[in-house]
């Protein structure tokens, strides 16, 4: 009988669950998005209600479309937008508020501070993060800065946790985390692999709120399913935040195998096995997984800000009709004609770590068209990367060969062609468009012995289209290095 392999993917923008039979195929799937919230410029919201109860819906529709029991899952993974950050309480499982999502910069000045103090190396050193209001723990400081919700804390009656202990806490009741969400809370040491109490101190954060961390694959570790949310007691096996389920669904287990995810931001990571690399040029050292009985292994990240959402800003601006007629503008001209785009809406992640940088679009001229802005754009998305892949080969050693990569802007064929000619090396595109789902689902197969291990992985992992490079690109990286030192610090 075949066997089959659900995942939840709960990300910035909506929510997936996905089912796999044990070849990796995707049998079926359903997706619902959820509202972006902005209260005040600069910060980012999501209700954790409707991430639930949109995830309750998901399941059952691909559960319905499948056509299977769900008694016929052999386990749940379950992966999930990571910083984001979720204080609920304990009894109820009522949020205390919204969400604060992975974008929001309010909490900017608490950053430069650590920065002015001369703290940055230390938490570096722990954590292998750069200081920035992208990661949880100065949301979870920001939260608790009320005496009564402090209060409450510290009495052990709220629960703290990124998306994936929120969704675990509604699904079988546990309050967990896996040490790859851990290691994006900028709470928790990536060496001993624990909660830091010396973080815990600096951010004002009971431990009583803290989630316990468990291994990725785990096939103990995060109970069965409440029969009344799914329809049946199934084992959840795996929880892995979305970038590293998305390195696992690229069968990138070994030292040197990277991949980029083009998403809302893009998320490239390479792995260095056992080692926990530390950068010296503005990259994260962060846990691309761990199995249960097993050492951790380790990746270095750098985290764009933004990419699916610069084309999207194209379409809001009525540049395009749609992200999708991007690959056919950008493929109509050879050129931006001097055109640059710096797509920092957000600031500038790795290896910038700019907070301040905002966009800029220079080079225009009366000739300009929105061809030429457009194909500016989608050269900005490489470029980018190739900064990140750059910074990786200093802190490596050793030059990327190939870089596979997945998420809504790598169906743009034109794009892919420029990344890999911005990169100089094949571009292999996965033929899973849901990589991080079925990283999910990788994982959970594991923990549940659908897989018996990563070589049964690597063989199911495919290619849609290898781009190879052209051996003489048109393109200037060393102009638009020029317009993101323009970008810099644009803020007040």
């Amino acid at each position: 009988m075949t066997a089959y392999v659900g995942a939840i993917d709960q990300g910035t923008t909506g929510t997936r669950f996905v089912v796999f039979d044990e070849a990796g195929r995707a049998v079926a799937s359903a997706y619902e998005t959820h509202e972006q919230r902005y209260p005040r410029p600069g910060w980012v919201e999501h209700d954790p209600e409707e991430l639930w109860t949109n995830t309750r819906a998901v399941v059952g529709r691909a559960l319905d479309a499948a056509e299977i029991d769900p008694g016929r899952l052999s386990a749940i993974g379950l992966t999930n937008q990571r910083e984001t950050t979720v204080l609920w309480e304990t009894e109820t499982g009522t949020p205390v508020s919204n969400a604060i999502v992975w974008q929001d910069r309010r909490t900017t000045e608490r950053i430069e501070r650590l920065e002015a103090e001369g703290k940055s190396a230390w938490i570096r050193e722990t954590t292998g993060l750069e200081p920035d209001a992208y990661f949880s723990a100065s949301k979870l400081e920001w939260l608790l800065d009320d005496a009564a919700v402090r209060e409450r804390a510290e009495r052990g009656d709220l629960s703290f946790g990124t998306v994936d202990s929120w969704l675990l806490a509604n699904l079988t009741g546990d309050h967990a985390t896996d040490v790859t969400n851990a290691s994006r809370t900028m709470l928790f040491d990536v060496h001993d692999l624990a909660w830091d109490d010396a973080l815990l101190a600096e951010f004002d954060v009971p431990r009583a709120v803290l989630p316990t961390v468990r291994p990725s694959v785990d096939p103990d570790g995060y109970g069965t399913t409440d029969p009344d949310v799914v329809g049946a007691e199934i084992p959840v096996t795996a929880v892995i935040g979305d970038q590293q389920a998305s390195l696992f669904g690229h069968a990138c287990f070994d030292a040197g195998d990277a991949k980029n995810t083009y998403g809302t931001g893009s998320f490239v990571l390479v792995n260095t096995g056992t080692d926990a690399v530390a950068s010296d040029h503005g990259l994260l050292t962060t846990v691309a997984f761990q199995r249960a009985g097993d050492p951790a292994r380790y990746a270095l990240e750098g985290s764009i800000f933004v990419t699916g959402a610069a084309v999207e800003w194209l379409a809001d601006v009525n540049l395009v009709a749609d992200p999708e007629e991007t690959d056919r503008l950008a493929r109509s001209v050879d050129s931006t004609d001097g055109v640059y785009f710096v797509p920092a809406f957000s600031g500038l992640g790795a290896p910038h770590w700019n907070q301040r940088a905002r966009g800029t679009l220079v080079g225009l001229t009366r000739g300009t068209r929105r061809e030429h802005v457009v194909r500016a754009t989608l050269e900005a998305v490489a470029f980018r990367t190739r900064e990140v892949l750059d910074a990786m080969a200093a802190d490596c050693g050793r030059d990327v060969t190939g870089l596979r990569v997945d998420g809504g802007a790598a169906r743009n064929d034109a794009l892919c062609g420029i990344q890999a000619d911005a990169l100089g090396v094949p571009v292999r595109r996965s033929a899973q468009t849901e990589t991080t789902a079925l990283g999910a689902a990788f994982a959970a197969g594991l923990g549940a012995g659908v897989w018996e291990s990563e070589a049964d992985l690597r063989e199911t992992w495919r290619a849609d289209r290898v781009f190879d490079p052209d051996p003489d690109p048109s393109l200037r990286f060393d102009r638009w290095r020029e317009a993101v030192d323009r970008s810099l610090d644009w803020a007040e």
